[in-house]
């Protein structure tokens, strides 16, 4: 493998990890399972909740957001070993809830991935999560009230 493709493979992998975080926070399910691969687990011990193929990782997220009141996940650089069309890596994140039955918190967990390059690109085979710290003391803050959505910023026209 060429330097060049090495490069490019990570850049594309953390563009993945930053697309789930991002289809997370935005409540879009549907775009967060496409980023696994069809036979593709999210695995989360500590919740516990495994979910295995998309469609259960597209509902199972659904189900998980009817539960939050809001929820904040940022998401930092981690590790990437690649090997060929197959790779593991590691995520960082930090992670505030409130549900709606009162229960909150904030977390500091991490993803350990495997991956795997496909046709469309770099995808998760595996993603589970592991939380390192929990405090489930009350948060102090709050999220604003509903707003609109911010206008899309591919579709701005600029002069």
């Amino acid at each position: 493998m060429s330097d060049f493709q090495a490069i490019a493979d990570r850049v594309e992998i953390e563009a993945l990890r930053g697309e789930f975080t991002d289809a997370a926070m935005m409540r879009d399910r549907a775009r967060l399972a496409s980023l696994f691969t069809p036979d593709g687990a999210l695995r989360m011990p500590n919740i516990p909740v495994e979910l295995v193929g998309r469609e259960e990782i597209r509902a199972g997220g659904e189900r998980l957001q009817d539960q939050w009141e809001f929820f904040v996940q940022t998401t930092h650089p981690g590790t990437i070993q690649l090997d060929g069309d197959t790779a593991t890596g590691r995520a960082y994140l930090q992670e505030l809830v409130r549900t709606r039955d009162g229960r909150q918190g904030l977390n500091y967990a991490i993803y350990h991935d495997r991956y795997q390059r496909t046709a469309d690109g770099w995808k998760f085979t595996e993603r589970v999560y592991e939380v390192r710290y929990l405090d489930t003391t009350p948060l102090a803050g709050s999220a604003p009230g509903p707003a609109e959505a911010p206008a899309n910023p591919s579709s701005t026209t600029r002069s």
